[in-house]
């Protein structure tokens, strides 16, 4: 299952805004982004999990309970609440809840849905330099209007943002 879709003022202010770097690194958004209202970094956002483990909870605080556990370091992930030091995160089936914000890092990482290959340069009649299968966690390097350079396994290039989930369909990342 896939994210709900995002509104269309959502996907404008997307274009428009700043990559982010950093989980609390100040950002630059148009007025019509919703910001989050601790960090005042955009909503939704993509993060990483920094953690080889972290818990999941049912609401803001060690009082709640831990519904599972995240176990997959570098795996994105997205933010679509603050609370104190908590965030509220979904992964790539929409299932998720809170988690401290010292589990996650604003290093940007996509998952691979379906079977994808790895082009030298943003052109599918570019060279093929890898093939990357359905669930492969990759770092991206940069990221145009419709392509993102990723590294995994040892091998850097280019792949299409229709295949990859942790990256906004408009989103620039330099």
């Amino acid at each position: 299952m896939r994210p709900m879709m995002r509104p269309i003022a959502t996907l404008i202010a997307l274009m428009l805004a700043v990559s982010v770097h950093a989980e609390d690194a100040p950002s630059s958004v148009p007025d019509t982004q919703e910001l989050g209202e601790v960090t005042n970094l955009p909503l939704p956002r993509f993060v990483s999990l920094k953690a080889q483990e972290a818990n999941v909870r049912r609401g803001p605080s060690t009082d709640y309970r831990i519904d599972w556990v995240f176990t997959r370091r570098d795996m994105p992930l997205q933010v679509t609440a603050e609370h104190g030091h908590w965030r509220r995160v979904i992964d790539r089936d929409g299932m998720g809840g809170w988690v401290h914000y010292i589990m996650l890092s604003g290093s940007r990482t996509v998952i691979i849905d379906e079977m994808t290959p790895l082009f030298s340069m943003p052109d599918e009649d570019a060279t093929q330099e890898a093939q990357l299968e359905s669930g492969v966690v990759a770092r991206i390097r940069e990221c145009n209007v419709d392509w993102c350079k990723l590294s995994a396994g040892g091998f850097t290039g280019w792949s299409p943002k229709t295949n990859l989930w942790g990256v906004g369909e408009t989103e620039l990342i330099d």
